[in-house]
Formats: structure tokens, sequence, C-alpha cells
């Protein structure tokens, strides 16, 4: 399949690369390009091949943030049609794990997105930031709600209310990164990383997903409840039988997702 906005490519090693397509807008997100990519998250889904996902833009721009242009004539109920559509939260409800390549600026809505992924790896140059301040709104894609829980209150004011930006240094110290590098270094990064992923089990890698994200949605008394109803499943799956096997017999286990 062909998409205007997008470039995709499976990888043998088990994982899929989706780019962002539109380095002279600076991947400026419009509606076209989340549906593309909400769509092809849809088919990875179902897709055994594809385990992982890494998520990645141009040299200059992962994403810039939303395209101004498509909300230029927008009335409020516009606005809550774009922005609370799924396809903003397709990163999210996916099921295996995404990791954000990140170079250069990832600004309002590109941040936003960066924020739904499982694990980030950023440039050196990168530029982490919800400018939206600076436009007379605030961020409505869940920047409000995100960005709290990983940087803490106080930068997320200052983030929020003064339009600061983080650069790689701080993205790190601050939880919005797990890796910095050079630029060249990115995308090799967040595949190494990806292609690790492909080599665990897939149900304890998608309900281990599941379960740190409950810790963030949920009180401490259900977070608890879901692994341990997670945990359990596990108990009934191939993978699980075979993990243990091999450990017994001192031998790499293999994986069916079964």
């Amino acid at each position: 399949m062909t998409y205007q906005y997008l470039m995709v490519e499976k990888d043998d090693r088990g994982f899929a690369r989706v780019q962002f397509n539109r380095p002279k807008q600076l991947n400026a997100l419009c509606q076209g390009m989340l549906d593309e990519l909400r769509a092809v998250l849809t088919d990875f889904e179902s897709d055994d091949g594809v385990r992982a996902v890494v998520l990645t833009g141009s040299e200059r721009a992962f994403a810039a943030g939303a395209d101004i242009s498509e909300l230029m004539d927008f009335t409020a109920v516009d606005a809550r049609r774009h922005f609370d559509n799924p396809s903003w939260r397709a990163i999210e409800n996916f099921r295996k794990p995404i990791i954000a390549a990140v170079r250069g600026l990832a600004l309002g809505g590109g941040l936003e997105l960066v924020m739904q992924c499982d694990m980030v790896v950023v440039s050196d140059d990168v530029s982490l930031g919800l400018p939206e301040v600076t436009l007379g709104v605030i961020p409505g894609a869940g920047g409000t709600q995100r960005l709290p829980g990983i940087v803490g209150k106080p930068l997320a004011m200052e983030m929020i209310l003064n339009g600061r930006t983080l650069n790689a240094d701080e993205a790190i110290n601050f939880g919005l990164a797990n890796y910095a590098c050079s630029g060249e270094e990115v995308l090799d990064k967040a595949q190494a990383l990806a292609a690790d992923l492909a080599k665990r089990p897939p149900l304890a890698v998608e309900v281990g997903k599941e379960c740190v994200n409950a810790a963030l949605d949920e009180t401490l008394v259900h977070g608890l409840s879901t692994e341990q109803r997670l945990f359990h499943f596990l108990f009934a799956t191939e993978d699980r039988a075979e993990g243990f096997k091999a450990f017994i017999e001192k031998r790499k286990p293999q994986w069916s997702g079964k």
C-alpha cells in the first residue's frame, strides 16, 4: 500500500519503520498524515511479522506541530472534531511497542505524539516543547495531561505557560527520552532497540506495556489488579511454558507468540 504522507518499510529483524514524509512543511501534522498513521498501525496490530515499530521524521524535524494552515479557520466545533479524534491516540492505543527516533524539532503535536511512544531516542540537536501558548492556545492532544507525569509539575508549567523548550541533555535528565546521540546515529539506535524487542516473547511484551500504562492511568489498587490479571494470563501461554523449559534446559527459547 502507498501513502501520501508516510514512508513505511518492514525490516526482516521483526519490526517496521514509519517515517513522516512532509519534510518541506517540517512534518506538520495534517489530518491526512494522522489518519494514515492510524491506518498503518491498525494493519500492524494483526501482522505477526511486526513486533515493534520505529516512528521517525526527517533530519530537521520529527514533527514541528499541527498544520496551522489547516487550523486557521477552525470553529470551536471544528477544533473538537479534529483533536478529539482517534487518530491522535493511535500510538497510545497500539498494543505493540513504538520507539520514537527524534531529530530536530518535536514541538506541539509532535511532542504530544512522542510522549505517547514507549521509548524515545533523540538527536543531540533536538528541540522539544509545547509552544502553543505563543499562538494563544494550549496543547490540545494530551500535552497538558501527559507532560506533568513525565517531567513534574514545575517544569510542565514553564513549558506550557511560557513555551520553554528542552534540549537533548534536558530531555534525558527530565525523563522525556531514553537515549541521546548524534543525528546520524538516532535511527540506528532506535532500530537496534526495536530489533531487541522483536526477539522477546511478544505476548509478554504487549502485556508488560499494558501494565506500565495502567500504572500511569489507574490508581495503585487498580494497577496492581491489572498486573495480577495479566501475570496470571501469561501462565496459560505456550511462550511461558517454552521460556521456563528453555531456562531449565539452558538454551535459547523459541517464541511463538501463543
